[in-house]
């Protein structure tokens, strides 16, 4: 079985008409494997939320299995395509890619996802941020996590400090850090 393609969900946000591929550089600091093992392990159930063209896309594929699943979203269809095509060469087939927008996860089941990695999602999501929040709190299981990270700081990216803090108290914070790029592992745990 191949890696399965959903079409493209029409929403509000607008298609990205260039993409800088990162992925050359982010090698230079380390493989995507080493930074998500400590999250996901083998059966899981995943999402990569703003995957881009699969850097750690497929990393999550390899951590989860053959047992484990992981839907890859983001906006841009080439990014999507050029997934498929990694996902395919290296005989992955626990893979489901959406050309979508993350506040939108509609084909995603409620409380059915271990791990949400979300890295720079929602520094470049200016219009439907909150949506995105709601949509990971959605599909996150009980005791599941979520990695959040902010990518750039204002001004080059969309979220301050009091929204960043806004959007963290709808989570209990596990872990958090990151003096230029915040981040945070979070779940949907009571305090």
């Amino acid at each position: 079985m191949a890696t399965r393609r959903k079409k493209r969900n029409v929403g509000e946000e607008e298609q990205p008409k260039s993409r800088i591929n990162l992925n050359p550089i982010r090698r230079l600091f380390g493989s995507p494997q080493r930074h998500v093992e400590p999250y996901v392990t083998n059966g899981q159930v995943v999402a990569d939320l703003g995957c881009g063209s699969g850097y750690y896309t497929l990393a999550l594929a390899e951590c989860v299995g053959p047992e484990g699943w992981v839907y890859a979203v983001d906006l841009d269809d080439e990014a999507i395509r050029a997934l498929e095509k990694g996902a395919d060469r290296r005989g992955y087939h626990n893979i489901e890619a959406h050309a979508s927008s993350a506040s939108d996860l509609s084909f995603i089941k409620d409380g059915s996802v271990d791990f949400v990695l979300a890295n720079g999602l929602l520094c470049s999501m200016a219009d439907h941020r909150q949506s995105a929040v709601n949509e990971i709190r959605r599909i996150l299981k009980p005791r599941g996590q979520a990695y959040l990270s902010l990518g750039a700081p204002p001004p080059l990216g969309f979220v301050g400090r009091a929204e960043w803090e806004k959007i963290l108290e709808d989570f209990r914070v596990k872990r958090r850090g990151g003096s230029l790029q915040k981040w945070a592992v979070v779940s949907t745990e009571q305090q």
